[in-house]
């Protein structure tokens, strides 16, 4: 039952544990709430009979009392084991989506939309704690306490058990065989909700480049008719529910009016007693009760599964691992025979083969889409190799543990990430445990204390989110910095100068020059002047390696890597004329 509930829901096996204890309570509080019954009946049964009422008074108020402090009893214990173990797990839940996430390659990041994945951890998990806390044990609960009376029923008087009980199966089959109605609505629902997010969030992040074209009206009819989308969605998947939850509920209302048909019956013919008719009708009455909620609750969670089915997409998705021992013989990185590809059936390298020295600098060179980024992100595993092999210093980074072997590595992308805090903070992104003087000393070395003086509070300054009070080369300098402050013997530069005006490129390539010292350097650029210095060039073209030797011995090749230095040498000699 336990590894039931664990797959179902999602849940650790605390908290599969906890939930059968949630259920417990639900019952023992659905009893609590028939007690009641049995004390009217026993009035009942007294005043037809003509017991005296004063000699039973005592009787009565204990038991009222009994009823009072069962139920009392019964509520505390189903809040505490419903709701507080429900966030306990809440809590132990997304703990776990986050240590999940963080053992996850890089190259799920890439693949999974960033709306989408924000919806699987806040809001589906956010719809499990609800129904782990007002629907799952409620049901459960409900559903067993049914079970159990309704058996109690048959034994007292089983032809006004069947009256009685024969709407439940029926009204439960008809929202249960909904499942598959409920589940497709639910989707659509979050697939539009998912879809306005990522329009509220593309709105955002482009608000500046669509107020400059004009465009900016067009946009948020769009979004307009995304928000019309998820309210036509949202409708449909309540009508979708309502439909069978509802004609279900009605249904149930038909037993108490077989009760009472039945019942009048038997009366009638003396197989039963006005004390056992009344009984009935109160049972009745308190039994179909707690059914209509759980109908609701059953309806929830139907379409509940597609909340799980995609937090369950995460934590099935297979991890990188590897060993923590990595002691590799120096920091040559070698691609030997190397095949990759994103999608099956579609290539990307193709038997790539060339070695990246310790002490050089390596650059990839070649058009769009020849493979460079892909080369670099595989020397980190941000992916693992389809065939052939990369290794560090002798080592297969393919058995390497993900977080050990980033550790030798320093990246600075061309698109710099900076968080809504100050430059020092930002730098210390590089080295969490650096101290203060280490950070002042890595951003000189990557100049960024001209910039930092100028700042209202140094390097205190709040920076904006994405850092956006500094300038793209201000913003690159501290990604410099923090690769300066980690120290890692392998660089990767991903085009890193690209977007920069000529003053920012000089001055963050004469910071990257002071950072690749005496380390394995691999440079991705399409300038062909960046890499002028190179002690090695690697052309990719087509997911393979076109050509590959020092800048003077491809020069003197007239290949492919001649073209591209023509062909800018060309372009800046008519822009100068």
């Amino acid at each position: 039952m336990i590894k039931l509930l664990k797959k179902q829901y999602a849940l650790s096996e605390q908290g599969a544990k906890d939930m059968l204890v949630g259920i417990l309570a639900v019952i023992i509080q659905a009893f609590g709430l028939m007690a009641p019954v049995g004390l009217i009946y026993t009035f009942t049964n007294d005043y037809i009979n003509g017991v005296s009422l004063q000699n039973r008074i005592g009787v009565y108020v204990v038991g009222i009392i009994a009823c009072l402090i069962f139920m009392i009893f019964g509520n505390y214990w189903q809040y505490n084991s419903s709701y507080v173990s429900t966030y306990k797990e809440s809590s132990k839940r997304r703990i776990s989506l986050a240590e999940k996430l963080r053992k996850l390659p890089l190259s799920f990041f890439e693949r999974k939309d960033l709306a989408d994945l924000s919806s699987t951890i806040l809001a589906d998990t956010e719809v499990l704690e609800h129904s782990s806390s007002h629907q799952i044990p409620q049901f459960y609960g409900s559903i067993i306490c049914t079970v159990l009376v309704s058996i109690c029923l048959f034994f007292y008087q089983w032809k006004m058990a069947i009256a009685a009980v024969w709407p439940i199966p029926v009204a439960i089959v008809i929202v249960f065989t909904s499942k598959k109605v409920q589940k497709y609505f639910v989707k659509k629902h979050v697939d539009a909700k998912v879809d306005l997010s990522e329009g509220i969030q593309e709105f955002i992040e482009a608000s500046r480049d669509l107020k400059s074209n004009n465009a900016e009206k067009d946009y948020l009819s769009e979004l307009d008719k995304k928000i019309d989308d998820v309210e036509r969605k949202a409708i449909g998947n309540e009508l979708g529910s309502a439909i069978f939850v509802v004609s279900a509920q009605i249904l149930l209302k038909f037993g108490i009016a077989t009760v009472a048909l039945v019942g009048s019956s038997m009366l009638i013919k003396g197989e039963l007693n006005m004390i056992q008719f009344v009984c009935f009708l109160l049972v009745a009455s308190r039994l179909y009760e707690p059914m209509i909620a759980t109908l609701v609750n059953l309806a929830a969670l139907n379409g509940l599964q597609v909340s799980v089915d995609r937090m369950n997409r995460i934590f099935n998705t297979r991890e990188q691992n590897g060993t923590s021992n990595f002691n590799p013989k120096g920091y040559d990185i070698k691609f030997n025979h190397v095949g990759f590809s994103y999608e099956d059936g579609k290539d990307v390298l193709s038997d790539v083969s060339f070695t990246a020295k310790q002490g050089e600098v390596t650059a990839l060179v070649g058009p769009s889409g020849g493979g460079k980024t892909t080369v670099s992100r595989l020397a980190a595993r941000f992916w693992d190799v389809d065939q052939g092999k990369v290794t560090i210093g002798g080592v297969d980074v393919s058995k390497v543990e993900p977080e050990t072997l980033l550790s030798v590595f320093s990246i600075v992308f061309q698109d710099v990430t900076l968080f809504n805090n100050t430059v020092l903070e930002n730098i210390r992104v590089g080295k969490k445990d650096a101290t203060d003087e280490e950070v002042y000393r890595a951003a000189r070395l990557a100049n960024c204390e001209e910039f930092v003086e100028n700042l209202p509070n140094g390097y205190n300054t709040i920076i904006g989110e994405n850092g956006s009070e500094l300038s793209g080369g201000e913003r690159q300098r501290i990604s410099i910095a923090r690769a300066f402050l980690k120290d890692a013997p392998i660089i990767l530069l991903d085009e890193a100068t690209a977007s920069l005006d000529v003053e920012n490129e000089t001055k963050v390539q004469s910071a990257l020059s002071r950072l690749i010292k005496d380390k394995t350097v691999m440079v991705i650029a399409h300038r062909m002047r960046t890499v002028a210095a190179a002690n090695k060039i690697v052309v990719l073209a087509n997911g393979t390696v076109a050509e590959q030797g020092t800048p003077s011995e491809l020069m003197k090749s007239k290949g492919m890597f001649s073209q591209m230095v023509s062909i800018q040498t060309g372009d800046k000699q008519s822009m100068s004329a």
